[in-house]
């Protein structure tokens, strides 16, 4: 079993596949298109961050591929139709990082409003600028957030902690946290923030979410922080109030295209600004939160593979498979119409085999179920799974 894990994710993911009896190759970048073509007629998992596009050609070019691990919070960088319909599963961290993102965004928020970007730049230019101008604490001032969901809301709660007033705007029905209040739009929103910082996903609609109109509309002297998506900002638009001097500050940790690897040059209209952050999308990026993703995403692609476990799935029906002390166990991934269950068992039951565990979830047009049973099923039973209109796959354990 070979797995191929890229973009420098933490040795913990190793550790934990080459316990489970996988022979892992490292790469340190992302691969391209082609790159990922030449590289998985072998490979049963792949490891990857944001910056390898995981696309329906290469998934055609995978015949052993089994799943694919995303060590980060996005999965857009993956075709999922695509992958569930290869019955390719895709696991990625929802969780394992948001602490991180939250710390690096509330740092860039105390060190925005009092100005340090550029106050350490002329020290390190050699001038004393001992000044308040434009310096203010945070305490007191309306922080915006828009996208309210596990990042989000937990922002809300340090930001409330430091004694800011925080609003959100979300277009999901989320529950407020603390005395944070629900702003009924996203113009509503900007009206009033002080600090506008967004923790949107990738999903294609928020692409360009936030342009010159957002940006005009915000307050006088605010601030602008994106640690979400790069492709939801205009960041020429961005720019342009910038240096106007309608914003006052922003901090960038992420851009439409990023360097592929470590060393690599980037450019960006954002350069060389003042009271500007550019970070390199490190807002997950810290020691505790990679080993903690690593762990993760790695036992759930190995929970897959060896156990059919499907928990935390972001393209297939959800099933958490009991551990199989005994006996034998058969995945099913198929169409979701009426009659497949019944089927399996009719097969089941014509083999002589007695099934003493069953767990079935559906998600819109696919099926999965797993069954436990006392015997193995003969080569030619899972044929005739196999040969049903409906199967995408059949996996034995």
């Amino acid at each position: 079993m070979k797995a191929l894990v890229l973009e420098n994710i933490h040795a913990a993911a190793v550790e934990v596949l080459e316990d489970r009896g996988y022979q892992v190759v490292t790469h340190p970048g992302a691969m391209s298109e082609a790159e990922l073509v030449e590289s998985l007629s072998d490979v049963n998992l792949l490891g990857i961050r944001s910056n390898t596009k995981v696309t329906e050609r290469v998934l055609d070019s995978a015949p052993l591929l089994e799943a694919v691990g995303c060590f980060c919070i996005g999965t857009n960088q993956v075709d999922l139709a695509a992958a569930a319909e290869k019955g390719v599963g895709v696991f990625n961290a929802p969780y394992s990082n948001t602490r991180s993102v939250v710390e690096l965004v509330i740092g860039e928020i105390i060190a925005l409003t009092r100005r340090l970007p550029e106050k350490t730049q002329r020290m390190h230019d050699g001038v004393w600028d001992k000044s308040a101008r434009g310096s203010h604490e945070v305490r007191g001032r309306t922080l915006g957030i828009v996208g309210y969901g596990n990042i989000g809301t937990q922002l809300s709660n340090v930001a409330e902690a430091l004694g800011m007033r925080v609003v959100f705007y979300d277009k999901a029905d989320r529950p407020a946290h603390g005395n944070a209040r629900r702003m009924t739009s996203l113009a509503e929103l900007l009206g009033v923030a002080d600090v506008v910082s967004l923790h949107v996903d990738g999903r294609p609609g928020n692409a360009g979410l936030f342009g010159a109109d957002e940006f005009a509309a915000m307050k006088q002297g605010a601030l602008f922080l994106n640690a979400s998506r790069g492709m939801v900002v205009d960041y020429d638009s961005l720019r342009d109030h910038v240096v106007s001097g309608h914003i006052a500050g922003a901090a960038v940790d992420v851009f439409p295209v990023e360097p592929k690897a470590q060393g690599d040059s980037f450019e960006s209209v954002l350069r060389g600004l003042d009271n500007v952050i550019l970070t390199p999308h490190i807002g997950g990026s810290t020691q505790e939160a990679q080993e903690e993703i690593g762990q993760f995403v790695a036992q759930k692609l190995a929970g897959f593979a060896l156990e059919g476990s499907t928990a935390l799935s972001v393209n297939l029906p959800a099933v958490l498979t009991p551990p199989l002390d005994a006996g034998h166990r058969l995945g099913l991934l198929h169409h979701n119409v009426p009659g497949v269950l019944a089927h399996l068992n009719a097969v089941f039951a014509a083999a002589g085999d007695n099934v003493v565990d069953q767990h079935l979830s559906t998600k819109d047009h696919l099926g999965y179920v797993v069954s436990d049973a006392t015997q193995p099923l003969s080569s030619e039973a899972i044929e005739r799974l196999r040969d049903s209109e409906h199967c995408l796959w059949v996996r034995t354990w």
